[in-house]
């Protein structure tokens, strides 16, 4: 399994996955793919992002079933971070409904959501696709 830059071909593939793990995509636009963790021509685990600045939203994380279990979700959070950080990101920010314990074992801390910066409360996963009660999460990259 190798994990590659996602792109707009990935879109309809991401879309199925997500939505079958019961994660936004209302408003998941190609531009949202970050890296995709590929099997032959199947995508078996994919990571988005939206950039801000010198702050970014991870948007969500999804493995397929099958991968689960085997580190690719943490690979691909570390292939984003790093990336995220040579593109000059200091933090990045998530909202989980479920994940709180995942991402705080990768270094994430909880927040409360009147934390966000103006930038992240203006995005559409925490403007309205996540619902009120998700965990804000955010780790310093610098």
């Amino acid at each position: 399994m190798r994990i590659r830059r996602a792109t707009g071909k990935d879109l309809p593939q991401a879309k199925a996955m997500l939505a079958a793990a019961g994660l936004p995509v209302t408003d998941l636009a190609a531009e949202h793919l970050a890296f995709a963790a590929v099997d032959g021509k199947r995508i078996m685990g994919l990571i988005g992002f939206e950039p801000y600045g010198d702050i970014g939203l991870l948007r969500s994380l999804v493995i397929a079933e099958e991968a689960r279990d085997e580190g690719l979700g943490r690979n691909l959070v570390a292939k984003l971070e790093a990336a995220a950080r040579d593109d000059g990101v200091d933090e990045l920010w998530l909202l989980t409904i479920d994940a709180d314990a995942y991402f705080a074992r990768l270094g994430y801390e909880v927040l409360e959501r009147s934390d966000a910066p103006e930038t992240i409360r203006g995005t559409a996963e925490f403007a309205g696709l996540c619902p009120g009660d998700a965990t804000l999460m955010r780790k310093r990259l610098r």
